[in-house]
């Protein structure tokens, strides 16, 4: 689906999809809102993500979400009462050490929002912090692919607002959220062990003097979007040598899942999936908590949705059976975050989780993704009646049509409509109701427009492409 009439940079529309069109035709169909405040984000300028998608599916009612929970705490101010700011600015004004803030510069409003991080920031200069490193990870992904500048012209602004106030504040590392840092379920510690090594330990292969000139050298010398920007250590001013005993840190992400390992690397006495070198003793906290079974982490600045009763919780009870499957990618939604951000299971006799592997490789390289082991794994268990509920997702059109890539989210969607066939025959021996539906827009869209819409496409110079869309849409589903 889409809110566009003309083919124009959709993949949904230009891909072959029989089975789907089939179902829309003769099917019980209709369409649903997936965004803003009808999956409880701050407004309807929002647009859906994975997580809303499937805490709302999971829970079968609309909660308050991060996004919206950080903003009415920073504006009641209550954010600023609980202990753990209390505690964090106390440890870095007696000790005069640094508070470093880390996370997603960007206003997607999905993992983070950047007015947060500057609200977050003159807060602490007003309650007495001298010192402040900023630790910017790059988005491209649910903004413009290559906007990176004027996130950095914003930050940049802020900075200097509260140097006027004294505060010798400065950014000290980055990368693209894709490379560093950021990884979710367990797909890729390199990441994390290459943000630990840039914003921890103050070493990179890459080393700039400031931001801007980190920004200049990638756009000049790499054919690459934000979001894989390499690793890399900002020396302004000063040489940046790394984080200190007694300074404090803030990951002010509120999304949970991207934030869930790096955490672990500031809070675990020991990790294993990779060598940490130096262990700093800092006090560290998340925006939010991202995992409430294992309180990961410990401290946090805000609550997050208190999700009850889900349905996967509910069938249980029933003593119904179930079966949870995806891949890596989407392996935590339709587990984690539809179980309203639980982890484990609710009884292990009567579910199922199948994780099958992900593919280590840019998605638009391999863009069918596990579509067809997903779906050999639902039908294994569709003719051998191992069921009573499941819930399977297909990665495909949202990890593909992040890459901006539209020649793949073709092939992606038209991966999942011939798997979509393989269900509905084996739905049919079975004797298997299936509903099909999806947790946000996002491959409907691939190519950014103007407000007149897509004719702007007809008045680019020959052989020229229109700007690439890597972000979700507030599409209906």
């Amino acid at each position: 689906p889409s809110n566009q009439k003309t083919p124009y940079g959709n993949a949904f529309k230009l891909a072959t999809t029989p089975q789907l069109d089939l179902l829309a035709r003769n099917g019980l169909y209709r369409t649903l809102k997936a965004h803003g405040t009808y999956v409880g984000l701050p407004s309807d300028a929002d647009m859906g993500n994975s997580e809303v998608g499937h805490n709302a599916l999971g829970a079968g009612r609309v909660f308050d979400q991060g996004a919206k929970l950080v903003q009415q705490a920073i504006d009641n101010g209550r954010i600023y009462e609980g202990q753990t700011w209390r505690d964090i600015i106390a440890q870095v004004t007696n000790q005069r050490s640094t508070l470093h803030f880390l996370g997603l510069l960007s206003d997607g409003n999905v993992h983070s929002h950047e007015q947060h991080l500057y609200s977050l920031m003159r807060k602490a200069v007003k309650d007495g912090v001298k010192k402040i490193r900023v630790h910017t990870l790059l988005d491209g992904r649910d903004v413009s692919e290559k906007s990176a500048e004027v996130y950095a012209e914003r930050l940049l602004k802020v900075m200097g607002e509260l140097r006027a106030l004294g505060c010798d504040i400065a950014v000290a590392s980055g990368g693209g959220r894709m490379t560093t840092t950021m990884d979710r379920y367990d797909a890729d510690w390199k990441m994390v062990e290459r943000g630990w090594n840039a914003h921890v330990l103050g070493t990179a292969e890459l080393r700039f003097p400031s931001l801007t000139a980190a920004l200049a050298n990638f756009r000049e010398t790499a054919d690459l979007t934000d979001q894989y920007f390499p690793a890399f250590v900002v020396d302004e001013g000063e040489t940046y040598e790394g984080m200190k005993d007694g300074d404090g840190v803030i990951f002010f992400n509120f999304r949970g899942d991207r934030g869930i390992e790096i955490s672990r690397a500031f809070t675990d006495l020991e990790i294993k999936e990779f060598d940490r070198k130096r262990v700093p003793k800092v006090l560290f906290a998340g925006m939010m908590e991202y995992d409430g079974d294992l309180h990961i982490p410990e401290r946090y600045l805000v609550s997050p949705p208190a999700i009850d009763d889900t349905l996967g919780e509910h069938l249980v009870h029933l003593g119904l059976r179930q079966f949870a499957c995806s891949e890596t990618q989407k392996y935590g939604h339709v587990t984690y975050f539809w179980n309203g951000n639980r982890s484990g299971k609710f009884d292990e006799k009567l579910e199922e989780y199948l994780e099958i592997p992900s593919d280590n490789i840019a998605f638009d390289l391999r863009p069918w993704m596990k579509a067809h082991e997903i779906t050999d794994a639902t039908i294994n268990r569709m003719m051998n009646d191992s069921f009573d509920f499941a819930r399977i997702n297909y990665p495909n059109g949202d990890m593909v049509g992040h890459t901006g890539n539209l020649e793949a989210s073709i092939v992606a969607v038209s991966t999942v409509d011939l798997c979509v066939g393989r269900l509905i025959k084996a739905a049919e021996v079975s004797n298997t109701i299936l509903i099909f539906t999806a947790d946000h827009g996002n491959c409907d869209e691939m190519f950014d427009t103007n407000k007149e819409g897509p004719s702007d496409w007809f008045q680019l110079p020959f052989n020229t492409r229109p700007k690439p869309k890597t972000s979700h849409t507030i599409a209906r589903l």
